[in-house]
């Protein structure tokens, strides 16, 4: 039986979104927003230098249609790219009112989200104080610290030399519809950490908040605070069976490689496999190896997203992008026959953008596995559709396949 790879290459956008003027950073609308033509004109402009130098090369994406795929979302252009499509090639769009993880993960998988998500003002207090003082009662502290919207990093500068005196949780949010909770591994404790998320996280689902994210840290006031790759997204569990269900109840085994197992609350997953995005590429290689016939797997590489494009770094997540597609070759040399290989994004984050939050926009969709082949525009569930017809399972979503 064939087998089907579904990469989701992080917030790795090509522009054209129907509705990005709908949708805003700060107080500018998305419209315009194209964080694959932006980095590759950047590059181009000799103003992405920074541990790189030169046009933006990713030339196995290329191959496959990468540039021709941004030309199906807008009139946008990436300089120095513009191969021959080898692969299949289109871009997709999204219909859930949200650019956010959970929204584009789902739908990549079939299932819309049916609601508006709820978020917290960009105010000071931003969380409620009933929530705080659950969140403090729940890890048994005396209180809590920030209570704002902030930087992961930023946050942990400004309030971690408190934390480690007080023993209070550090809560915080972003423009997403998430509550994230940091705190120390060594003093406040990573497993106590874990619960008062998973404790909490019913009461913020019950407000439709997406995610509690536990954001554990270690490190001292002197010689500075860090964050470590033990992250846990507690999600909401999607409002209907996704992809992964469909797959698992047809007898197909399910890998997840990255925070796939977070974002869907392991529903349908029968393997998970963690790490940073150099750790996990090893692991998607290995997957590729061991995978039985017939299997799904469903990939994440979140540091395009989280390194670089809500820091604004263009050369940063130019380099990401350079090296993960030098990686590609290595997936392809353990390809079998009848795989299917899908490249993909679950939004944008324009690091030319204005603001730090994501950005509106059409993704990629790029595949190895069917020869060239132009999909067009097409939605993002369809993507689970043509899935689901490449694997002969029973499709359960709106999609319509492009196979």
């Amino acid at each position: 039986m064939s087998r089907a790879f579904l990469i989701v290459m992080d917030s790795v956008g090509c522009g054209g979104a129907p509705d990005a003027d709908q949708f805003f950073n700060g107080d500018t609308p998305d419209t315009g927003a194209n964080t694959l033509a932006h980095i590759a004109q950047a590059c181009a402009d000799g103003q992405a230098e920074d541990g790189r130098t030169g046009p933006l090369r990713v030339p196995n994406l290329d191959a496959l249609g990468l540039s021709a795929a941004i030309a199906v979302a807008s009139d946008d252009r990436a300089p120095h790219l513009g191969a021959q499509p080898q692969g299949l090639f289109g871009a997709a769009a999204e219909v859930s009112q949200g650019k956010d993880t959970p929204s584009g993960h789902w739908e990549l998988a079939g299932v819309p989200v049916p609601w508006d998500w709820g978020y917290f003002p960009k105010t000071e207090p931003s969380f409620p104080q009933d929530i705080m003082e659950l969140t403090a009662k729940l890890c048994g502290a005396g209180g809590t610290l920030a209570n704002c919207h902030a930087s992961g990093t930023q946050v942990i500068d400004d309030f971690g030399a408190q934390h480690v005196k007080t023993g209070w949780p550090i809560c915080y949010t972003s423009v997403d519809s998430v509550m994230q909770i940091a705190a120390h591994e060594d003093h406040f404790g990573l497993d106590r950490l874990l619960q008062l998320c998973q404790d909490l996280a019913p009461t913020l689902h019950a407000m439709k908040i997406g995610r509690v994210i536990a954001r554990p840290f270690v490190g001292n006031e002197t010689d500075g605070f860090t964050r470590t790759l033990n992250r846990h997204d507690y999600a909401i569990a999607p409002p209907a069976p996704t992809l992964c269900d469909w797959a698992k109840a047809a007898g197909r085994k399910v890998y997840a490689v990255g925070k796939i197992g977070d974002i869907f609350s392991m529903q349908g997953i029968d393997e998970v496999r963690k790490g940073a995005d150099v750790t996990l590429f090893d692991h998607l290689c290995d997957v590729m190896e061991e995978a039985a016939d017939g299997s799904f797997t469903f990939a994440n590489f979140v540091e395009f997203d989280s390194l670089y494009g809500h820091r604004r770094d263009v050369s940063g997540y130019a380099r990401h992008l350079e090296w993960f597609d030098a990686q590609i070759s290595r997936l392809m040399e353990r390809a079998r026959p009848d795989d299917l290989i899908l490249f993909t994004a679950d939004h944008g984050n324009d690091p030319t953008w204005v603001g730090t939050d994501h950005t509106r926009e059409m993704v990629p969709v790029v595949g190895y596995g069917v020869g060239a082949r132009a999909i067009g525009r097409v939605a993002f569930v369809d993507v689970a559709a043509s899935i689901a017809d490449h694997l002969e399972i029973e499709s359960l979503g709106a999609g319509k396949s492009f196979l």
